[in-house]
């Protein structure tokens, strides 16, 4: 049998291969076990839940200014995408587990951000604390469900 400490899987001749849900946090059963074994080398939807930050890290992020800015694209089933700033700059990195709010962004939504510096040398930022301000109009919106909505 094959395993990983993350990603425990079985051996394939004695059952299908199964990622341990509750250890992804993501309370989905339909991921604990699957029919088919490609079928259960998907990712679950959403993806899991947000990434460990140290403790100061938050803090600082969560006592920052915000920023507005707009989505340049975001790929759900990747689990991230980049922000243009507002004020100009360069594209800002967010990953899916630091999006707020019910809606898959878009690209042209207006949304408002805090920055993080991302480890280990902290010379770069990514947004976190993100929260859609305004839809794309003329654009299909997912929620994170999966209901698609017209705005």
């Amino acid at each position: 049998a094959s395993s990983n400490k993350n990603l425990p899987l079985k051996d394939y001749h004695s059952g299908p291969l199964t990622f341990n849900a509750p250890e992804w946090g993501c309370g989905d059963p339909r991921v604990a076990s699957s029919p088919s074994p490609l079928h259960s080398l998907d990712l679950p939807s959403p993806l899991p839940t947000k990434r460990t930050r140290t403790y100061s890290a938050t803090v600082r992020a969560h006592s920052g200014p915000v920023f507005k800015g707009v989505c340049k694209n975001f790929s759900r089933s990747q689990g991230h995408g980049f922000i243009r700033p507002s004020n100009g700059g360069e594209d800002i990195f967010v990953h899916i587990s630091d999006i707020e709010g019910e809606y898959v962004p878009v690209e042209g939504d207006e949304v408002t951000y805090k920055v993080s510096r991302i480890p280990p040398k902290n010379l770069k930022v990514q947004a976190v604390e993100v929260k859609i301000t305004h839809l794309n109009p003329g654009t299909k919106h997912e929620t994170w469900s999966g209901q698609i909505i017209s705005s």
